[in-house]
């Protein structure tokens, strides 16, 4: 105990062992829904199932106790929401690329963001993005995962004539996601702990009830990772129109942590008297290293979870708190058998639960000020429309430049802006 005090400063902080570890298991429960969502969404993609089970798991672990032992904050990590959709969705299903050349995207993307965090170049792209278009990419973010939900449940379906029509929701899968959505929203609006994963396998249960799904077992020994065990392609990633990819995963990794780590430490007061979260270097490079490693592992990028807030209201203020959420995580290795009985239908109540949360980003935009509230808009409904978080964060920096100058409001841009938007412009004109 007395070393456990020591390394993490539990005295200092003003909490104890036992805090910490009930704090990690509150973190636990509210974001351990990923272990099913993501191997879920990742397996569309022609992934293991299993593998990816395994590879969210280690890769949660590693992020975890990076951010605990280095860092020392109570902030845990796992394979983000979003970008294991644009992932799939995006840039396999969508721009053809095979999932060996996406996990060499997530790996660059990693990379870069090592890098940025070493030469502390991070605090300058930040200040440079206007906050209405991080409103808006969030807030597309969240109408993405709505979109992919919607159509995993049937919910939304394709029509030749408009493109998209409500699917029939007499079906056991559009019923279940749609009582998913309604528990977990009912229970988290009851401070409930663990709502989304109490929703998901309610749902599951009760399908299995009415003979609608299988039972796959509870326990058993991790499944093999060597499906996707460093199958990614860097040679292929390395393709020019896959720049956009990587700066995609990049630019959506760095302002989801960043926003993650500031939030989460203002909820726990760890931040200084300045405002500013001491150590950030070191948060930063926990997140890009769990990236880097789970693209080696076969996952989609691993990123800081705003769930952590759970953990700190009950009174997490270290770093083990995130070592006790990443040795949980490994624990979960033993228990794929019951992540491959959960059906899509059961995590897209959760998924489209989630994107209510990032929607509401949008609360927070400018909406009296044309020039701000329009590249918003566009952004925000390109995600989904497009079926690529890529191709809205693009048509939101050019819609953002080209109405600032129009309106011959110049001094709101900037250079990194204006190049980022002629960018994705050359983009779009030369490649298509």
């Amino acid at each position: 105990m007395k070393l456990l005090d020591n390394y993490f400063k539990l005295t200092e902080q003003k909490t104890n062992v036992k805090t910490e570890v009930i704090a990690g298991f509150t973190t636990f429960l509210t974001m351990a829904y990923i272990i099913f969502v993501n191997p879920s969404i990742l397996s569309e993609a022609g992934m293991d199932y299993g593998a990816v089970f395994v590879a969210t798991c280690v890769a949660a672990a590693i992020g975890c106790f990076v951010m605990g032992l280095w860092a020392n904050y109570p902030i845990a990590q796992a394979p983000g929401m979003g970008l294991n959709a644009f992932f799939t969705y995006g840039v396999v299903l969508g721009m053809g690329y095979t999932w060996e050349a996406a996990l060499g995207a997530v790996f660059f993307s990693g990379f870069a963001f090592f890098l940025l965090s070493i030469f502390k170049i991070r605090e300058w792209i930040i200040n440079s993005i206007p906050l209405s278009l991080r409103l808006g990419i969030a807030a597309g973010i969240g109408l993405f995962l709505a979109m992919i939900a919607l159509k995993n449940a049937g919910i939304v379906v394709a029509n030749p004539a408009t493109y998209v029509a409500l699917g029939d929701l007499s079906e056991p899968p559009a019923l279940y996601a749609l009582l998913g959505f309604f528990v977990i929203t009912a229970l988290s609006y009851l401070r409930v702990t663990g709502a989304v994963m109490i929703g998901i396998l309610g749902v599951t249960v009760l399908a299995m009830l009415f003979g609608h799904n299988q039972y796959g077992g509870i326990m058993s020994m991790p499944p093999s990772i060597a499906p996707t065990f460093m199958a990614m392609d860097l040679m292929g990633a390395l393709d020019v129109a896959m720049l956009s990819v990587i700066f995609a995963f990049l630019f959506v990794d760095l302002f989801d942590t960043s926003g993650t780590l500031v939030g989460v430490a203002h909820r726990g007061k760890l931040l200084d008297e300045n405002g500013k979260l001491p150590r950030i270097g070191r948060a930063m490079m926990a997140d890009s290293t769990a990236s880097m490693a789970g693209a080696a592992l076969g996952t989609s990028t691993t990123t800081s979870y705003i769930e952590s807030t759970a953990g700190i209201a009950s009174g997490g203020r270290t770093g083990l708190t995130a070592v006790v959420v990443g040795l949980l995580f490994l624990i979960s290795l033993f228990f794929a058998p019951l992540a491959g009985s959960i059906p899509a239908y059961a995590t897209a109540g959760a998924l489209l639960y989630v994107a209510v949360l990032m929607a509401g980003s949008l609360a927070h935009a400018n909406w009296e000020d044309p020039t701000d509230a329009a590249p918003v808009l566009i952004a925000a409904l390109a995600m989904p429309l497009t079926f690529s978080i890529a191709e809205g964060i693009a048509l939101g920096f050019i819609s953002y430049v080209a109405i600032k100058a129009l309106s011959g409001r110049f001094s709101d841009l900037n250079p990194a802006v204006i190049t980022l938007a002629l960018l994705f412009a050359a983009k779009f004109l030369f490649l298509g």
